[in-house]
């Protein structure tokens, strides 16, 4: 019997759109709660950091063994991934880094 819920929603299945749907959504989370010019601090930017793993761990699940245009376009997904990790992980770090940002 077919399941009623297209691919995307379908853990078991491939998807590299819900692969970065889920990095990107979760970046534009994590802009939202760190409150980006200010940067505050919240624990809260775990969530979307996790989401962003998921994401990540989840595009890297569609490489081919191969390579081909579609492996190489996989490969810039996965730069993107490990790039807006990066961002939400300095929103998560760099409030509590108090000595970057004391001036003398």
């Amino acid at each position: 019997m077919a399941s009623a819920l297209p691919v995307i929603f379908n853990p078991r299945r491939k998807s590299l759109i819900r692969a970065n749907a889920l990095v990107l959504i979760s970046f534009l989370i994590a802009v939202r709660l760190s409150r980006f010019p200010e940067n505050h601090a919240t624990l809260w930017l775990v969530l979307p950091v996790l989401i962003a793993c998921v994401g990540t761990a989840d595009t890297i699940r569609n490489m081919q063994p191969r390579w081909s245009f579609y492996h190489g376009g996989v490969v810039l997904c996965i730069y993107m991934d490990l790039m807006a990790l990066a961002m939400m992980l300095f929103f998560l770090f760099y409030p509590y880094a108090l000595w970057l940002s004391s001036s003398r």
